[in-house]
This record gives structure tokens, C-alpha cells and sequence, in this order.
């Protein structure tokens, strides 16, 4: 084990994410997104989640929605970038499961794409 405490680099990251059941894949998303949204903001985890699982804004609307995060509650910031309420960010990964058929493999593309955040976890 590395620095990160489950492996020394991205691509051994990877294959160990691999090797999890999904209730631990989901699990560590959810804590992934809040964590960063603490540290960097929830525009921070916005963006970095849609560009991991390659969502529009559209269909990162839809997704959080399907998981449980209430529509109503999705806008814009005074730039105009899309924002969600940081307490709801955990409605992603059951969102993206039920939203695409490779849920699975887009959290684990958020969690390695996430790797230098683990060692401020």
C-alpha cells in the first residue's frame, strides 16, 4: 500500500477499485464528493465529477435528480455555472447508476480521477 493507503498509483488504484463490490464503489464516492466539497467546493466537485463520468450539464441534471437530489434545488452561481446544494452531492452515485449503464465504471473514473485528493482525506 501507498501513500494513499489502498495503492501507490493511479493505475494499481484502479485495478483495486476494480476488485470491490459496488456498495463499497458507492460508498467511497459519496465520501469523496463530500470531502472535496469541504476542502475545494462544490464547484469543484461539479466539475470534476462531470468531466470524470463525461456528463453534460444536462445529463449531470438528470442524474442528480434521479438519485434523490431535489430539481428545485439546481441553479446557477452569479457567474452562471451550475450549482447544487452541497448537503445533496451524495445523490450522485445512485443518480448515475440509475442514469447510465456504466454507472459502475464512471464512479470509479471519478474515485481515480480523484486519487491526488486522497492523501488530504
Amino acid at each position: 500500500m501507498g501513500a494513499t493507503g489502498l495503492s501507490a498509483d493511479r493505475t494499481e488504484y484502479r485495478t483495486r477499485l476494480a476488485e470491490q463490490p459496488d456498495a463499497q464503489i458507492d460508498k467511497w464516492a459519496a465520501e469523496m464528493l463530500r470531502d472535496v466539497s469541504v476542502r475545494r467546493g462544490v464547484l469543484r466537485v461539479i466539475e470534476g465529477f462531470r468531466t470524470a463520468a463525461k456528463l453534460s450539464e444536462r445529463e449531470f441534471e438528470r442524474v442528480f435528480s434521479s438519485g434523490g437530489g431535489p430539481p428545485a434545488s439546481i441553479g446557477r452561481d452569479s457567474q452562471g455555472r451550475l450549482m447544487v446544494p452541497a448537503v445533496a452531492l451524495w445523490a450522485l452515485v445512485p443518480g448515475i447508476r440509475a442514469e447510465v449503464p456504466d454507472g459502475r465504471a464512471r464512479l470509479i473514473e471519478y474515485l481515480v480521477a480523484s486519487f491526488d485528493e486522497l492523501v488530504y482525506v
